[in-house]
């Protein structure tokens, strides 16, 4: 029996997950500022120079920003779980569940950004996350 608790595998999951978003928002965006010829400029508003490069490589970096967001939540709300070992069975299935619906509507922002859609996949995961925090409480009253 693994000496941790399981939730703590979608926590490093949604990590890993960040992490990815972050090459590939670099990926598209070092390319970009290059192909574009623009200057960065530390006087400018913030955001401002940003808004110079195509939608497609903004949307990567907007989801990145998404993930540092609502998923701290999840990180604090799984982590209460795992100490109060809860971090099992369906607590473990919601944790994955949000980690899907998370990468599910990364990809979607990345790569189609429809709002309509994006936002259903956003509430959604959102739902699990008061699932899981009702969850929480009842386990610690």
């Amino acid at each position: 029996m693994p000496s941790h608790s399981p939730i703590l595998l979608p926590v490093v999951a949604l990590v890993a997950w960040s992490l990815v978003m972050w090459i590939w928002m670099y990926a598209t965006r070092l390319p970009a500022i290059r192909a574009s010829g623009l200057e960065l400029d530390p006087t400018a508003p913030q955001g401002e120079l940003m808004k110079q490069l195509p939608a497609q490589v903004r949307w990567k970096a907007d989801n990145y920003n998404h993930l540092m967001e609502q998923p701290t939540l999840f990180y604090a709300i799984a982590l209460v779980l795992a100490l109060a070992g809860e971090g099992g069975g369906l607590n473990l299935a919601l944790a994955w569940a949000y980690v899907g619906t998370r990468v599910v509507h990364s990809l979607f922002q990345a790569l189609v950004n429809k709002i309509e859609v994006r936002f259903a996949i956003f509430v959604l995961s959102s739902l699990v996350l008061f699932v899981l925090t009702a969850r929480a409480a009842l386990a610690l009253s």
